[in-house]
């Protein structure tokens, strides 16, 4: 019998802007132009020159000579401090980047054509790469703020070694911030969210509350937080030696209970924060479905995902907003088709198009209302216009999505109708079609968006539940 074909998946891809993404550093050249540099690159098996990645010392002098050689920063670290990979860490600056410029939400200073993006770093470490990569690459502002003296003293160190950045920079103590009893006391919604287990919260140093200043505004927050809830859960990656201090790698919790710290404090700031994005690198997948669950819980407006790839690392982004989204910004092209349809194959057992029936039923009554006719297996749904944007909303951080929608929903009124039917055309082969009602309405811009939507999620669902009858 013959073997099914895997089904190759294609991994991510390093962010389009990084500088490494098509081309990573080269060794060779490196160690030719900077003798520091040259102990550390030797010739692998495949015949490539590279380094040993488990050795600090070798990793340490790749970063630095990475941001000479590339970003003109002149950077250094003592032994055991968090040491950055650069062309990871690129990948964060240009999402953000991404994130201020897709007009989603608007602008803080829209009026103002020249105001520098200003952003705040939480937990820089000694290292304080993101400011010193936002700054060369891209001239942003930053607050850098960490609570340890070492990793304060050297990111100041790191800052003032380049002077034709250190006029963009701030480093604070956040254990010596100071705050108005507004943003101590606007933690509104905190309520709301589940309580989690002792050793899920977190109980460490402020992390923006208590840290940013009354009167401050930023267009966004990042963190490299701690991923591990203990010391020898940080040490179980023997490939590699980025190094880094307990207070850089490790609170109780994880990176679970520091994020979700964060939404904490950014529900206390919204309000002084209405137009700017928070946002944090996470290290576990599994904890991303978590913490966009616990965004949805406090009725956050906008999240975006998204996932970071250099070489064999992969890392995750997370980024929320409570602006409403600016839906004017984005758009869909316009069809002059009014009805859609797509295909199931290869499905077994019984039942096969009542099943997707009701699936297709409760896909649209967790965002609308509808009412199913098993006669002519069709369902017919209505949805406002408040549940069309809903829907865009919660839908807009899924990656494999346009991350554009109809402008035009805006200005519609009343209910939009449409019906969905269900055919089995041959045993085990449904045709699934869409019809929108009224092809003048406002809404048709939108409705292929939400009908692939609707596709994606029958495919997940209902395909694999019937191959494996």
């Amino acid at each position: 019998m013959l073997s099914k074909k895997r089904r190759r998946v294609e991994r991510p891809r390093s962010h389009p802007g990084n500088r490494y993404s098509e081309k990573p550093p080269d060794f060779e050249l490196l160690a030719s132009l900077y003798p520091s540099f040259q102990p550390f690159v030797f010739v692998s098996r495949s015949g490539r020159s590279t380094i040993d990645w488990t050795d600090f010392d070798a990793t340490r002098e790749l970063t630095r000579v990475l941001l000479q050689h590339d970003h003109g920063v002149q950077w250094w670290i003592p032994d055991g401090q968090l040491c950055p990979t650069v062309p990871n860490r690129s990948n964060y600056i240009h999402w953000i980047e991404d994130l201020l410029s897709s007009g989603i939400i608007p602008k803080r200073n829209n009026d103002d054509p020249d105001a520098k993006v200003r952003g705040f770093d939480i937990g820089t470490g000694a290292n304080c790469i993101y400011p010193l990569l936002g700054a060369s690459l891209l001239g942003w502002s930053f607050v850098a703020a960490d609570v340890t003296d070492v990793a304060l003293e050297w990111a100041r160190k790191n800052v003032q070694d380049n002077p034709h950045l250190s006029h963009l920079i701030e480093i604070r103590n956040a254990n010596g911030g100071s705050c108005s009893n507004e943003l101590r006391t606007g933690s509104e919604g905190i309520a709301d969210m589940k309580v989690e287990a002792p050793e899920d919260c977190y109980c460490g140093p402020p992390i923006l509350v208590g840290v940013v200043r009354e009167g401050e505004e930023f267009d966004f927050c990042m963190c490299n937080p701690p991923f591990f809830g203990s010391i020898e859960e940080a040490g179980l990656n023997p490939k590699t030696s980025c190094g880094g201090t307990p207070e850089e790698m490790v609170c109780p919790g994880g990176e679970r209970a520091f994020i979700t710290r964060i939404i904490e404090d950014s529900l206390a700031l919204k309000h002084r924060f209405r137009k700017a994005w928070f946002t944090s690198m996470i290290g576990r997948k599994v904890n991303l479905k978590f913490l966009v669950s616990k965004l949805r819980e406090v009725g956050v407006s906008i999240v975006k995902t998204t996932e970071f790839v250099q070489g064999r690392t992969a890392r995750w982004g997370l980024a929320w907003s409570f602006m409403p989204p600016n839906i004017k910004s984005v758009s869909l092209p316009s069809s002059e088709k009014s009805s859609y349809s797509f295909m199931l194959q290869g499905l077994k057992g019984q039942n096969r198009a009542f099943q997707t029936l009701k699936t297709v039923e409760s896909f649209f009554l967790a965002c609308g209302s509808c009412r199913s006719d098993t006669s002519s297996f069709s369902v017919n749904v209505i949805m406002s216009n408040e549940q069309i944007v809903d829907l865009v909303q919660k839908n807009l951080c899924d990656s494999d999505l346009p991350t554009s929608v109809s402008t035009s929903i805006e200005h519609s009124s009343g209910d939009q109708n449409f019906s969905i039917s269900v055919f089995e055309q041959i045993p085990g082969t449904l045709l699934v079609k869409g019809s929108l009602l009224d092809k003048e309405s406002p809404f048709a811009g939108v409705f292929p968006w939400i009908f692939q939507l609707l596709e994606k999620t029958l495919r997940r669902e209902i395909v694999p539940k019937l191959h494996g009858q």
